[in-house]
């Protein structure tokens, strides 16, 4: 795993940005499309931003996943993941194929049916964060790191809804729903590139916890230590705890 540091966010999600089209022009040259996953949430706004602008990429062959969504919300909903993606990715870019979670099916038919589609081929790229309390899509810890499903149903931890009630996207916390899709940390796992992007202050205590402790489901996203083409990206902020030593530039 690369660990790199950035002044802010727009240096981080560019330098981020460049890679993940890198990634997906890579995998268009060599077997004519490119697999993503996507992630959402406040982490995300500058490196899609940047992704999308980044001229060259052949948007028409890239096929879209979904890392995780509420149960229960309606896309119209501010805080809908499938709003966010639509907005900021799917639209901007101009992809035309992509797997969206549907929030207000029913849950298990959505993972199943998803599930099937991701697994038809490899994930070339995944695009992902890290929370507040270090979950790695929203695998709240401990997070499941041994089913092979490839998307749960997962209770939201209290640390996890008081995010998203910080982050804008709910009045209060009792409006946060309690449970959500996700895709498994196996699944995720199993992308051919990882590049995670995780700025902030409000995740330096996460980001210190997954990259100096023990790999373990009480911290999800340390399992991306165990992936070897990983690439982190932190701003000064959100590297603020961490040991030196663990940053590769």
């Amino acid at each position: 795993m690369i660990i790199k540091v950035f002044n802010d966010k727009i240096q981080l999600g560019e330098a981020a940005a460049r890679q993940g089209a890198g990634a997906i022009e890579s995998a268009i040259s060599e077997h004519g499309r490119a697999r993503i996953i996507a992630a959402t949430g406040m982490s995300q706004f500058e490196f899609l931003n940047a992704l999308t602008k980044t001229p060259g990429v052949d948007w028409a062959k890239v096929e879209m996943f979904h890392l995780d969504e509420y149960v229960g919300l309606p896309a119209t909903h501010p805080a809908s993941f499938r709003k966010y993606l639509l907005e900021r990715l799917i639209e901007p870019a101009g992809i035309t194929r992509y797997h969206l979670l549907y929030g207000e099916a029913d849950p298990d038919e959505v993972c199943r049916s998803v599930g099937e589609e991701i697994g038809a081929a490899p994930v070339d790229v995944a695009f992902v964060g890290i929370g507040e309390n270090g979950h790695l899509a929203f695998n709240d810890p401990p997070a499941d790191f041994e089913t092979d499903e490839p998307y749960i149903v997962v209770d939201l931890d209290e640390a996890c809804r008081r995010q998203q009630v910080g982050e804008g996207w709910f009045p209060t916390l009792d409006d946060v729903p309690k449970q959500a899709i996700s895709m498994t940390v196996k699944q995720i796992l199993k992308a051919r590139e990882i590049v995670c992007v995780a700025p902030d202050a409000r995740k330096a205590e996460a980001v210190k916890n997954c990259f100096e402790n023990e790999i373990s489901p009480q911290f999800p996203a340390s399992i991306l230590r165990t992936h070897d083409n990983t690439t982190v990206y932190l701003d000064k902020e959100s590297a603020s705890l961490l040991n030196p030593g663990l940053i590769s530039e």
